[in-house]
């Protein structure tokens, strides 16, 4: 069995409680205009492109049998409906500028990657699955995660929600915190600006909470967007409504997800430059904060 990962940090330590290793799945079935992980939208590899890099030194053109790349006038293009991820330029661009984003791993890949850092997982460290969507890949990730738990490993599993009942269900026991995204928590605006409705994520949500697994909600702070009291209210009625709710994440937007949109030939749907304000993550933190008990931590 296979699964197609797109990153394996180590080290983290904004993905669950203490030091974790953070395995970064391809594939996501959400569209979110701000996606920070454009990389890990399609479920194959893609080619980033790095183009501040480039030397024109032309090797790319001369090994690539696609005709993916040219130059003319000091410019180099690239032609990606031609590109099948082969990475055979990357292999020789001497700048680094060419980087094949993903690839196959084995479940005996992974569980060694995990094991690795065990001796760092102390004070509640482990692995945490994330992506893109890590239950899109079901069977894989039940797999690992079964086999990281048996460990004595711990395994948190960050999610949007949008995935089948049953791989929900198949994953939990191994499971010890479920990260939950609340991206929005109007029905309109959450299809607007994630492509997707809220029925499966709020049904998953529950099934977690009535199966007894602890959760942290992550909710992603988008001026322009969900930066308003009625959407902060509705995550503080959701954390109210469930029993195993422990923690809600703040995280304020940046752009960083711009510039890795367009190193893949893509171009982002919110193209807000700008970081969020500390000042004012701050103020809608307190003002969460008072709507319930559960502690709001700014990330």
């Amino acid at each position: 069995m296979k699964g197609n990962i797109f990153n394996i940090q180590r080290f983290s330590i904004h993905d669950g409680p203490s030091i974790r290793t953070a395995v970064f799945f391809k594939g996501c079935p959400l569209r979110c205009a701000w996606c920070h992980n454009p990389e890990g939208l399609t479920s194959g590899p893609v080619l980033s492109c790095l183009t501040g890099r480039c030397i024109g030194c032309c090797a790319c053109e001369a090994v690539c049998d696609e005709e993916v790349h040219s130059f003319a006038g000091g410019r180099h293009t690239l032609n990606r409906d031609k590109c099948i991820s082969c990475g055979k330029c990357a292999e020789v661009c001497p700048a680094g500028a060419l980087e094949i984003v993903g690839r196959e791993y084995t479940v005996d890949e992974v569980v060694e990657a995990a094991l690795r850092d065990r001796l760092f997982y102390r004070d509640g460290g482990g692995v945490t699955f994330t992506g893109g969507e890590p239950l899109m890949q079901g069977a894989f990730a039940v797999t690992v995660a079964q086999i990281i738990s048996e460990k004595g490993i711990s395994v948190c599993v960050e999610t949007s929600g949008y995935a089948e009942s049953q791989v929900v269900r198949d994953i939990a026991p191994y499971v010890d915190i479920f990260l939950f995204d609340i991206k929005e928590t109007d029905e309109a605006r959450h299809k607007e600006f994630t492509g997707v409705g809220l029925e499966r994520i709020h049904s998953n949500l529950r099934l977690m909470d009535d199966m007894g697994k602890r959760i942290i909600l992550r909710c992603p702070m988008i001026p322009g967007v969900n930066d308003r009291e009625a959407h902060f209210e509705a995550i503080a009625d959701i954390a109210n409504s469930l029993k195993h709710i422990i923690e809600i994440n703040l995280e304020p937007y940046h752009p960083m997800g711009i510039e890795k949109s367009r190193r893949i030939g893509g171009e982002a749907a919110y193209r807000n430059e700008a970081f969020m304000e500390q000042a004012e993550a701050e103020v809608w933190r307190e003002y969460l904060a008072g709507k319930t008990d559960v502690p709001v931590i700014i990330m």
